[in-house]
């Protein structure tokens, strides 16, 4: 059963988040004695890069895009993060400033937790240490395996991959980001990605519907694109 915080969404926050699903009550109620709730707005920065960390961000609603600008001010989308999952981590394990951007893709509610009191925290629970590097770790082998599909897969493939992995097993994708996101985090222009889709559906692999929807007529025909999705 879960801890009665009475707090609202900011004792739900802290109880959703698998970093914190092993501690007792009563630990918890210390980790919601150096946390406070906030909300942001659609298009909202969480923060940018350069700016001073040592805050882990923990989400209880919405989602958010985190992404790098290049030298020319090209945007590239790294992942999106949802309820129950958290950002700012690095900071806490390094006096570096934030390297990348947070911006909220719709209304998005969240903990903020103190980092250096978060610190003494862990040291005293080495669990949520454990579990903080657990999910570096996969954070981690997304990022190689996304630089390794990027440098050595085509186009066609990684579009196709990406389609059975949002699908999740069914027929139809709700993209939850705009396909310029999408196309970014694919490693190609947003032009690309449209036409590639627009080929899909004409070779009846696929049907576009809106800006976001995308039902998959022909999964076998995906796979065979993306072979090992």
């Amino acid at each position: 059963m879960g801890c009665r915080h009475g707090t609202g969404s900011h004792g739900d926050c802290i109880e959703n988040v698998p970093i914190f699903s092993g501690l007792s009550c009563g630990e918890r109620r210390e980790i919601l004695e150096i946390a406070s709730s906030r909300s942001y707005e659609k298009g909202e920065m969480i923060y940018r890069a350069g700016d001073e960390g040592g805050t882990l961000f923990v989400f209880h609603a919405g989602r958010v895009k985190i992404f790098r600008l290049n030298a020319n001010g090209k945007e590239q989308v790294l992942r999106l993060v949802g309820p129950g999952e958290f950002i700012g981590e690095l900071s806490l394990l390094s006096s570096l400033p934030l390297t990348d951007n947070a911006q909220a893709l719709e209304a998005t509610t969240m903990c903020i937790l103190q980092g250096e009191r978060l610190k003494q925290l862990m040291a005293k629970y080495p669990s949520i240490a454990f579990k903080v590097m657990e999910e570096l770790s996969r954070r981690l082998e997304k990022a190689e395996n996304r630089i390794e599909e990027i440098s050595l897969s085509s186009v066609d493939a990684r579009i196709a991959r990406a389609l059975l992995e949002l699908s999740e097993g069914g027929d139809e994708i709700v993209l939850p980001m705009t396909k310029g996101d999408l196309a970014s985090q694919l490693g190609m222009t947003q032009e690309t990605l449209s036409r590639k889709l627009a080929a899909l559906q004409e070779e009846g692999t696929i049907k576009l519907k809106g800006h976001r929807r995308i039902i998959i007529r022909d999964r076998q025909a995906l796979e065979e694109i993306g072979p090992g999705s």
